[in-house]
C-alpha cells in the first residue's frame, strides 16, 4: 500500500514537471517567433524585456530574469517558501534562459509581419503554455506573482491588479512603439488569458440542467431510463404562488440537449427547464442492480 502511494506521488511529480518544462517551451516559441520579432507583448515582465532591449540593446532573456528576482523574492515570503520557490524557480530558469540560447534557431523576422497576426497567434501559444505551467502548479513570476501578493494583503480582486500591472506596462509600451501597437498588444493580452482559461479549465463539454416540476417521479423515471443518468431532487416553492414544487437537478453531455427537453415536454408540459454550462463532472453515475438484486 505505502509502495504504491510513493509510487503515485513520484507519477504526479513527474506529470507536474513535464507539463512545467513543455509550458515554459511553448513561452520560449511564443516570445522568439511572435513577441521579440513583432516588438509586441502583453504586459508583464516580457514587456518590460522589450522595451528595455529596445534602448540598451540587453538580451531579451537575461533582462527578463533579472526583473523576475523582485517576484520571486516577494512570491518566496508570502506565498509558500521553498514550496513555490522549486518549481517557479524551475520554470523561469528554463523560460528566460532558454529564449536566448534557443534564439539563433528562430527567424529574427518571425514568421508573419502582420501584427494581429502575430497578437493572435502570440496569445494562444503564451496562453496555452501559461495554463501548462499553472496546471503543473507552477508560475512564470513576473506580475502574476504581484498581484497575488497584492491581492492577499488587500482582499481586492487579482484581475484589479493584473489590468493596473499590465496596462500600466502596456501605457509605456505605447509611448516606446506607437499606440497601434499597444492596441494589438491589449488583444494579445485578451487572448492570453482566454487561452490560459481554456487549459485549466478545459472546454464547455457538459450542460447543467434544473428542473422545477410537480411531477418529480414521473420525469426523473423518463430521464433515468432514456439517458441513463443520476439526478438529484429537492423541495422547492414558487415565492409568488407559494405553490410546492421539486427541483430536479443532473448534468449531460451536449448531443443530449434536445432529448432532456423531449423527456421533460412530454411528461410534464408545465415544467420549468434552465440548460447552464459546466466544464467538468466527476462521480454520480447510476450503478444499475446486480441480477441478483433485480430477481429478488
Amino acid at each position: 500500500m505505502a509502495g504504491s502511494l510513493v509510487l503515485r506521488d513520484w507519477r504526479g511529480i513527474l506529470w507536474n514537471y513535464a507539463q512545467l518544462t513543455l509550458g515554459a517551451g511553448l513561452l520560449i516559441v511564443t516570445f522568439n517567433l511572435f513577441i521579440a520579432p513583432a516588438s509586441l507583448a502583453p504586459g508583464g515582465v516580457s514587456g518590460l524585456a522589450v522595451i528595455i532591449n529596445h534602448f540598451t540593446g540587453w538580451s531579451n532573456g537575461i533582462t527578463m530574469l533579472f526583473l523576475n528576482i523582485p517576484s520571486i523574492a516577494l512570491g518566496f515570503f508570502y506565498l509558500g517558501r521553498f514550496r513555490f520557490l522549486v518549481r517557479t524557480l524551475y520554470v523561469v530558469l528554463l523560460y528566460n534562459l532558454g529564449v536566448d540560447l534557443l534564439s539563433p534557431l528562430f527567424p529574427a523576422a518571425g514568421i508573419s509581419g502582420d501584427l494581429m497576426l502575430n497578437a493572435l497567434y502570440g496569445g494562444v501559444l503564451g496562453g496555452l503554455g501559461t495554463g501548462l505551467v499553472y496546471r503543473g502548479r507552477g508560475t512564470a513570476a513576473g506580475s502574476g506573482i504581484v498581484s497575488r501578493v497584492l491581492q492577499l494583503k488587500t482582499g481586492l480582486p487579482i484581475n484589479q491588479f493584473y489590468m493596473i500591472i499590465d496596462g500600466s506596462i502596456i501605457a509605456v509600451f505605447g509611448l516606446t512603439f506607437g499606440w497601434e501597437k499597444a492596441l494589438y498588444a491589449l488583444i494579445m493580452l485578451f487572448v492570453w488569458g482566454v487561452a490560459t482559461d481554456y487549459v485549466l479549465e478545459g472546454p464547455s463539454v457538459i450542460r447543467t440542467a434544473f428542473i422545477v416540476t410537480d411531477q418529480p417521479q414521473a420525469v426523473a423515471n423518463g430521464i433515468l431510463l432514456r439517458l441513463k443518468i443520476g439526478l438529484t431532487a429537492w423541495p422547492g416553492q414558487g415565492m409568488f404562488t407559494e405553490a410546492d414544487h421539486v427541483v430536479l437537478f443532473c448534468t449531460i453531455s451536449r448531443p443530449d440537449v434536445n432529448t432532456l427537453k423531449e423527456i421533460v415536454t412530454e411528461i410534464d408540459p408545465y415544467a420549468f427547464l434552465v440548460i447552464g454550462q459546466g466544464h467538468r463532472a466527476m462521480g454520480g453515475k447510476v450503478k444499475r442492480p446486480s441480477l441478483k438484486q433485480s430477481s429478488a
